[in-house]
């Protein structure tokens, strides 16, 4: 499918608060900016307040993140009205912070714009964000620059390495989504793949759960760390979708389920209900089988991505 941004919108309790984005209003303002705005980037679309200024020759003059870390990880995922409660405390902080932070690092400069992520994310998260890039917009007196979190995801690489330049492909692989996207320019982009029905990130967490993995760190860096220590070799399971040649989709639902079927045949079930699988006096024997689950897991589900 072909997708050229072309109109992004986000509704708060106040309305529709951003107006239409397309390729042709991103290329009037950066004419107006000489193609060299300084931009000031919040994102709330999750569980981190962030805020950081960019150039238009991308290069990063100060950036701040206020974790949520401690708030969620004793409940194994985003609560989102604590999310958004703790964006409401954190925002203005983590702005004022960038901005001095920029004044610093480069007294001379002056914001141009607003750019704030409305979408997609956590509505209620979002609402914060969009809120403030308002506000501080109108403070500034400068346009508010509305950004998708998917497209950001993959303009990022051009931050970090500069070499990479328009088209490129670009593998999104963040949290709930997985996209394969060939991205041609700004607000121009094209799918090659999506997911069918799960994501990668959705298949860590579910995989975590059914190992009794401790999820306050988040279900992907807790498999991956016991894969290190498993055979991923030691249980067959299948490669997905791996017969349907040129299809560029994703799908992990039924790796999941093998997944589950696998640990329902080879661990006890009073291993199965312990809360936390690191627990001190954990069978040996049972923990190898863990590590081998979760390195099988994680050896298939890489190889689908490549």
């Amino acid at each position: 499918r072909h997708l050229a941004t072309t109109t992004t919108t986000t509704t708060t309790g106040t309305g529709t608060v951003c107006r239409a984005s397309s390729e042709e209003d991103r290329s009037n303002n950066q004419r107006q900016e000489g193609g060299n705005g300084v931009i000031l980037g919040i994102e709330t679309s999750c569980d981190d307040t962030c805020a950081a200024v960019v150039t238009g020759d991308r290069k990063i003059l100060a950036e701040k993140r206020k974790s949520q870390f401690e708030i969620h990880s004793s409940f194994g995922g985003i609560v989102p009205n604590l999310a958004q409660d703790a964006h409401k405390k954190a925002i203005e902080g983590v702005i004022e912070a960038t901005l001095s932070e920029m004044k610093q690092n480069s007294p001379g400069a002056r914001i141009t714009g607003v750019a704030v992520t409305v979408g997609p994310g956590l509505s209620p998260c979002l609402q914060v964000g969009v809120r403030e890039a308002r506000r501080v917009a109108a403070k500034l007196q400068v346009p508010i620059i509305p950004v998708h979190h998917m497209e950001a995801h993959a303009l990022v690489a051009q931050l970090s390495e500069t070499g990479i330049e328009f088209p490129f492909v670009s593998l999104l692989v963040s949290g709930g989504h997985n996209l394969l996207l060939l991205a041609h320019g700004v607000g121009n982009y094209t799918e090659l793949g999506s997911t069918v029905d799960d994501s990668l990130g959705e298949a860590y967490d579910k995989v975590a759960r059914l190992l009794s993995l401790d999820l306050s760190r988040g279900g992907g860096p807790v498999v991956e760390e016991l894969a290190r220590e498993g055979d991923p070799l030691k249980f067959k399971f299948r490669v997905p979708m791996i017969s349907k040649k040129g299809d560029c989709n994703f799908s992990f639902a039924g790796l999941k389920t093998a997944t589950r079927l696998c640990i329902e045949d080879n661990l006890t079930m009073k291993d199965m209900t312990n809360i936390i699988a690191q627990v001190s006096g954990e069978d040996s024997e049972e923990k190898a089988k863990k590590a081998d689950i979760a390195a099988s897991f994680q050896e298939v589900a890489i190889r689908h991505l490549e």
